[in-house]
């Protein structure tokens, strides 16, 4: 794999749309940057999908946006973070590009949870496959061993969101069902993390079922405040991300319908360009 080593944009994957909300996040604190988000739309959902299965697809996907000139990738997908990141930085990179990184949406919010939560008692609302990885609870663990996380997979709440149906009465019943499934698991919790990056487009749903003075966490703001701060710490990466404040999207769907969903995320509209993966 032969890499540029000119400045570059940086990297945005997801396995779909919901990492739009990242991409959305890190673009309000950080305009400068040149951005390329890639959604691997195609093959979407990564979240029911084995480990070797969402790895192999992360990979070809990280490997691309190398290829089309960027340094640091962010996975903007909690799934991938949870079942790719750790393999890709251990084994890929350093076969790649030793001086590349690959960044997740994990970390940033495990990071930032010890400082919201007055109870010690957390929620995580996700995918099934990010609450089976158990990577939050692993994560906040590390960083505050007496903080107990109690997880819940939401496995309608991503095509509620993706069929627009976000705002809709049906929508309250399977939003209703799951919070309430949280707060009998654990009715101590007072921060809810959303570890799907499809949910903040229910949040009017979610904030009207949680019971008062229980915080809801999602992640766009803290993974954009920790993407700046990782810039500040690393200036020789800094410099390799280029600063014509520009975005680009790739996707391997029908362009249209990617159109169409990034409405939805963005509330603007936006080109795209169709590629294929593995």
């Amino acid at each position: 794999m032969k890499l540029s080593q000119a400045p570059g944009p940086i990297g945005v994957f997801d396995s779909g749309y919901g990492g739009l909300t990242i991409l959305d996040g890190i673009r309000q604190l950080l305009p400068e940057y040149d951005y390329l988000y890639l959604g691997d739309n195609a093959r979407a959902p990564y979240g029911p999908r084995s480990f070797d299965v969402v790895y192999e697809f992360t990979r070809q996907a990280v490997q691309r946006l190398f290829e089309m000139g960027c340094h640091l990738v962010i996975l903007g997908c909690n799934t991938a973070s949870a079942k790719a990141l750790r393999t890709i930085q251990q084994i890929d990179l350093p076969q790649w590009d030793k001086d590349r990184r690959v960044l997740g949406v994990i970390r940033p919010t495990a990071e930032v949870i010890g400082s919201l939560t007055e109870s010690r008692h957390v929620g995580v609302l996700a995918t099934e496959g990010t609450i089976k990885s158990e990577s939050y609870n692993l994560e906040i663990k590390k960083l505050y061993p007496d903080v107990q996380v109690s997880g819940v997979a939401c496995p309608f709440w991503v095509p509620l969101v993706e069929y627009n149906e976000a705002d809709s009465p049906g929508a309250d019943y399977f939003v209703k069902k799951r919070i309430d499934q949280i707060m009998a698991l654990d009715p101590q919790i007072d921060a809810i993390i959303l570890g799907c990056t499809h949910y903040p487009l229910l949040m009017p749903k979610i904030l009207k079922y949680l019971p008062a003075g229980v915080m809801v966490v999602p992640q766009g703001e803290y993974v954009a405040e920790s993407l700046k701060s990782y810039l500040e710490r690393h200036p020789e990466m800094e410099q390799q991300c280029s600063k014509g404040g520009t975005t680009h999207y790739l996707t391997t769907e029908n362009p249209d319908k990617f159109k169409e969903q990034a409405q939805i995320f963005l509330h603007e509209p936006v080109e795209v360009e169709n590629i294929t993966l593995g």
